[in-house]
């Protein structure tokens, strides 16, 4: 994590570059995402690879997919997550809402490291939108 100036930080992850940064009112100047952001990033990330991947193998073609997170923090300091809520958005012809609740499923209870961590110490839901 390099120092970028005021409240900016420079960190290099699977050779790419990230930037962070505070918002104006914390001395930032917004270049970038805050961490607490990137933990949500980093759980949608994780279970939507995931449920591609596992769809894929169940043969469903997709024609748009997004997973969505929402996230709860304490008012106090530390402030941290209580919560968080992927929203699973699908759209395709003929999807078997089954067989979207099973990759569903096995991200979150089998493969998505990043779940297995946040489960431990938040609440942790989800749900499906066929849009």
């Amino acid at each position: 994590m390099k120092w970028a100036g005021n409240m900016a930080f420079e960190a290099e992850v699977d050779n790419f570059n990230i930037m962070l940064d505070a918002k104006p009112e914390q001395g930032g100047l917004n270049k970038g995402p805050r961490p607490k952001s990137l933990m949500m990033v980093a759980l949608a990330g994780c279970t939507a690879m995931d449920v591609v991947s596992i769809l894929q193998k169940m043969h469903v073609e997709l024609e748009y997919f997004n997973a969505v997170v929402e996230g709860d923090l304490t008012e106090e300091h530390p402030k941290h997550y209580t919560s968080m809520h992927i929203i699973f958005e699908f759209k395709g012809k003929d999807l078997p809402i089954e067989k979207l609740q099973r990759a569903i499923s096995l991200s979150q209870d089998k493969y998505c490291g990043v779940s297995a961590v946040y489960k431990k110490v938040l609440n942790l839901t989800n749900e499906i939108k066929i849009l």
